[in-house]
């Protein structure tokens, strides 16, 4: 008898353990999905992130306001000198397609963390009429895990993203525009096509 209980008292302390040991492991999968998911890159063929900012009149935006658009957001600073170059062609280029296309966007996030007053000045130096989004504590530029500015996203109908861009552009060039007058042309394709595309470059 003695023998039986010890024996039972063995097979419990087991299966403790054995559970024990079970939760120690899920918590550490758990841990490193998140870690990865967190350093992920967003790339094309995701769900493009929504967001809400205000723009330069206080009014709040938000990402899925557009969708069933072709939308270009492009993350910028005013102290950004490549961001500066670019900005003029992103502006002939909205200009072309806002008269052309009624499905198209350009959301402009200014990731500058000084006064919106700073943002406004850039934007009346250079003549911009598209919408500027004031990101100024940084929330978004982490959501889409930016490494620099300017870098752009170019999100489908769907809200997918397309293509993504590093560095500035001059926009008014018919190959940097390619991908938006094939989505603004035929519609959009898989999520698949857009990483098979990517990576036939």
């Amino acid at each position: 008898m003695p023998d039986t209980l010890s024996d039972n008292k063995g097979l419990s302390n087991k299966a403790i353990i054995g559970v024990v040991v079970a939760i120690i492991i899920s918590v550490v999968l758990l841990v490193i999905i998140g870690q990865r998911q967190k350093f992920e890159p967003v790339l094309e063929g995701k769900v493009a992130p929504d967001f809400t900012l205000p723009d330069l009149h206080g009014k709040m935006v938000s990402l899925s306001d557009y969708k069933g658009k072709v939308v270009f957001v492009n993350f910028w600073a005013t102290w950004c000198k490549p961001c500066e170059e670019e900005m003029p062609s992103m502006q002939a280029m909205y200009e072309v397609l806002k008269n052309r296309f009624q499905n198209f966007e350009l959301l402009a996030v200014s990731v500058d963390s000084k006064e919106l007053n700073v943002v406004e000045s850039f934007a009346k130096k250079y003549r911009l009429t598209f919408p500027i989004l004031h990101d100024r504590k940084g929330k978004v530029k982490e959501i889409y895990k930016t490494t620099g500015v300017p870098e752009t996203f170019i999100i489908d109908q769907n809200g997918v993203i397309a293509e993504k861009v590093w560095g500035p552009r001059n926009w008014s060039n018919q190959d940097s525009v390619r991908t938006i007058i094939e989505l603004l042309t035929n519609g959009a394709s898989s999520p698949d096509r857009y990483k098979q595309k990517k990576a036939a470059y």
